[in-house]
């Protein structure tokens, strides 16, 4: 005879030697370059390419802008619901690791109750009165002989890790914000000194042309021409100076403060950085272990396939260990005593054999899904790639412009000089003298926006790499507590 002694043991033993049905996940092999293309070897053979910091913020050497970048990490908006995506997927992970063990609900009931004459007819009024006590542990446990609840485990695991990639990624988005926006910023300053240092020159151009016009040696022509000039460089102020508030609000928002928070902190100018020459942008197969995105992409394509195990048990029967033991008693003095005892132990079995459709049409939806996320990992590499490539040229062309525009920005002003110098020698005529600032006005205002495209394409570079994320960022630091 089986008794629940025996067959409880038996359960346990064919429950842990259980197969896991569905495929196991195994990490695509997508094929990538040995090398970026970009990556060239630096002009001069002793010259080495910069290695990508971790903390690559810092490598900038400019205490505000390490400033602002923890305090983005530590307060901005979308961080914080990074975190809050990830604190949820890892709740619902503990809550799935649940359907491992039985659930067990403790429940109790007292009853008073009187019956009517119709319902005991010829039994006297007090004897219709009963009393009832129970008290009891139920237990509801799903024996997972096919893997549904692993699977299912494994799904949240993924999910939760890629939730934790998410986090890593926004990291990297709100990093690359602050400092493409702070650079610009600081370009913008640059922009801004060199409209207002022409337009001064400018001024005092005309203010000569002026006076020539008062000693009778000059003409209203040459005063509107040097007007015109002086006019047309001032436009450029307010245009510069709309820009510049918009970097410093963006700025405020990103660090989770007001957009009008930083603007007395920002407003004194700051020199662009020194930039590296080349940066070391490593191998294809090194960025397919730092990228966070690759990783979240990976880990939701190693979910969807966990899901495809949940759907295909659906094939097979669930089988479902109840039980119960209590005490059932009609006075409460005798409730618990021996002779009130309940139990009760049962095997269901639930199995769905003649919905196979539905089962079915449900594995082929998982097994789509899986195919669309191994396609949108397969998609995350490439357009990883293609950014790195993109970022590398940029920032190597936007290096070699930089050289260009320098020399063109000091031959311009020297130019300037001496055509100011000629002018007021009586050697030139004025038009070469406007000519001349008008040269000298774009070359250094495009010396300018090319460095800061030079710094903003480093940050892009930087971000593309992931930079080799530390393991100490204040938002990683209370995810580990997690």
């Amino acid at each position: 005879m089986v008794t629940a002694r025996t067959l409880l043991p038996s359960l346990l033993a064919v429950a842990l030697s259980a197969c896991t049905v569905g495929p196991d996940y195994v990490r695509p092999d997508v094929p990538v370059p040995d090398t970026f293309i970009q990556s060239q070897a630096p002009a001069d053979a002793n010259e080495a390419a910069a290695a990508v910091d971790p903390a690559f913020w810092q490598a900038f050497g400019d205490p505000q802008l390490t400033a602002l970048v923890e305090q983005a990490l530590a307060s901005n908006h979308d961080l914080r619901i990074a975190l809050a995506n990830f604190d949820r997927a890892n709740a619902l992970l503990r809550g799935s690791k649940f359907d491992y063990f039985p659930t067990i609900t403790a429940s109790a009931e007292g009853s008073d109750s009187r019956a009517s004459a119709d319902q005991a007819p010829g039994v006297a009024r007090g004897d219709r009165d009963g009393e009832s006590y129970s008290a009891g542990l139920d237990v509801a446990w799903e024996l997972d002989l096919f893997g549904r609840i692993r699977r299912n485990v494994e799904a949240g695991r993924a999910g939760a890790a890629a939730s934790a990639a998410d986090l890593e990624a926004a990291q990297v988005a709100i990093v690359g914000e602050v400092a493409r926006t702070y650079f610009d910023l600081r370009g913008l300053q640059e922009r801004l000194r060199v409209a207002r240092g022409n337009a001064d020159n400018q001024r005092e151009t005309l203010r000569l042309v002026d006076a020539r016009l008062d000693a009778g040696r000059g003409t209203e022509f040459d005063t509107a021409r040097a007007r015109a000039q002086l006019e047309a460089t001032s436009s450029r102020i307010p245009a510069l100076e709309a820009q510049l508030a918009f970097d410093m609000h963006r700025l405020g928002v990103l660090v989770g403060r007001t957009p009008d928070a930083l603007v007395a902190q920002l407003e004194p100018s700051r020199p662009l950085p020194a930039l590296p020459a080349k940066l070391d942008a490593g191998t294809p197969g090194e960025l397919l272990r730092q990228r966070p995105d690759i990783a979240a992409a990976e880990q939701r394509l190693h979910a969807a396939t966990a899901r495809i195990g949940v759907a295909t048990a659906d094939l097979f029967p669930r089988f479902t260990l109840g039980g119960l033991i209590g005490s059932q008693a009609i006075d409460t003095n005798m409730l618990f005593e021996r002779s009130s005892e309940t139990r009760f132990v049962a095997l269901g079995i639930d199995w769905s054999f003649l919905d196979i459709g539905r089962v079915r049409a449900r594995i082929a939806a998982a097994d789509a899904d899986a195919e669309g996320e191994l396609a949108r990992y397969e998609q995350t590499v490439l357009l990883a790639l293609e950014e790195t490539e993109n970022a590398l040229v940029r920032y190597a062309r936007a290096r070699t412009e930089d050289a260009h525009l320098e020399r063109a920005a000091a031959d311009s002003a020297t130019a300037a000089r001496l055509a100011r110098v000629r002018f007021d020698a009586g050697a030139v005529d004025l038009f070469e003298v406007l000519d001349a600032e008008r040269t000298q006005l774009q070359a250094q205002d495009a010396f300018a926006a090319s460095r800061t495209r030079s710094a903003v394409g480093a940050v892009s570079l930087y971000v593309a790499l992931a930079g080799g994320w530390p393991d100490a960022l204040p938002m990683r630091e209370a995810v580990g507590k997690r």
